[in-house]
């Protein structure tokens, strides 16, 4: 499975290729965006082709978007809605589903803590994936793409009815933070449940609103 990881942003959206191997996953590739225009409907437009051209040379199975965080300045809210317009429309012209996570799933499943600094994610991702990452845009849109390789293998098991679920993806030697679900009951919160729950609460809460 390939999943593309994007992070949108105004000015800079970063995106982050994950695939997964025997046994965890690695990086295939990263980067990030920053359109020349200055003009808002130019900017839209080169962040459109640029999805386009990405989607076309990697063919990810799967897209996975960080979700817009609802801070206290409007006008930054709007712009960052627009951006996930433009990348949402991308996709669904090409028939592929977007799934969109909350920034504190994508911290628990990377770093185990849902407020977790932008240098503790990027700790996370190195010890999954290897290599050296900074904290940044591409780093935090390869969390976003693990995020959702961890989900979706979870789900991939509970849905075959396994009795005990091993690890999901496996961390580099010397890493000793929370990065696997228990083998057998009782069974204690990890960070794949604890993003799983965050992630059903923010539904219900959309749903409610």
């Amino acid at each position: 499975m390939r999943v593309l990881g994007i992070d949108p942003g105004s000015h800079v959206t970063g995106w982050g290729l994950v695939e997964a191997v025997a046994g965890g996953a690695r990086q295939v590739a990263s980067g990030v965006s920053m359109p020349r225009a200055r003009a808002g409907a130019r900017r839209l437009g080169e962040l459109a082709d640029f999805l386009d051209r990405l989607l076309d040379e990697w063919r990810p199975d799967a897209v996975a978007m960080e979700r817009a965080f609802m801070g206290r300045n409007a006008m930054s809210a709007l712009k960052l809605g627009e951006v996930r317009g433009a990348l949402l429309a991308v996709a669904g012209r090409r028939g592929i589903d977007v799934v969109d996570y909350p920034p504190a799933s994508v911290k628990v499943a990377v770093a185990g803590n849902g407020r977790a600094e932008k240098a503790a994610v990027a700790i996370g991702v190195r010890h999954m994936l290897g290599g050296r990452h900074e904290a940044g845009d591409s780093t935090d849109a390869l969390a976003v793409a693990l995020c959702h390789l961890l989900h979706a293998r979870h789900e991939r098991r509970l849905a075959a009815g396994s009795p005990g679920l091993g690890a999901v993806v496996a961390p580099r030697r010397g890493w000793r933070g929370p990065r696997s679900i228990a083998a057998a009951p009782p069974v204690p919160e990890t960070p794949v449940r604890a993003a799983l729950r965050l992630r059903a609460r923010s539904v219900r809460r959309t749903r409610l609103a």
